[in-house]
């Protein structure tokens, strides 16, 4: 074995190839693209602590993780949120950022043979200050709302 050589870095490329798939593809709106980059029984999986708005369960299987993704990122880019593809906690990620640069939300990808596994997403005020100033997670609720309705 060659010293100093890392002895998963192939494991490591190809996580970082899928993850750059799948936020490409997420910014695209492709749902479909999405659905094939994830495992049947993925699972999305949020942390607000009660704190901000979040998913209120745990939402499995590709399809629906697939439709709720592209949804949800489609109406956050129409008020100029931005995806930012970042290292999280050792696994590919993303840093979504309001238009002020402030962190919103953080995505990070558990990938197990050449598929998505789990999105843990964390939005929780309390873990993401180490990150960068932290947005107000209401107020982009409620721009939200109001550019849905305007657009309805």
């Amino acid at each position: 074995m060659d010293e100093g050589r890392p002895r998963f870095e192939a494991d490591r490329r190809e996580r970082e190839e899928l993850a750059a798939r799948f936020f490409g593809a997420l910014a695209e709106g492709d749902v479909e693209g999405l659905r094939e980059l994830l495992a049947a029984d993925v699972q999305l999986a949020g942390d607000s602590g009660g704190k901000v708005p979040q998913f209120a369960r745990t939402i499995i299987g590709a399809g629906h993780v697939a439709s709720v993704l592209a949804s949800a990122f489609a109406r956050l880019v129409r008020i100029d949120v931005t995806l930012e593809p970042h290292e999280v906690n050792g696994q590919p990620g993303a840093i979504l950022r309001d238009r002020d640069g402030k962190v919103l939300i953080t995505l990070a990808l558990d990938v197990l043979d050449g598929q998505i596994q789990m999105i843990r997403s964390v939005s929780n005020p309390d873990k993401l200050g180490h990150v960068g100033p932290v947005a107000d997670a209401w107020a982009v609720r409620r721009e939200v709302n109001q550019a849905r309705r305007l657009t309805d």
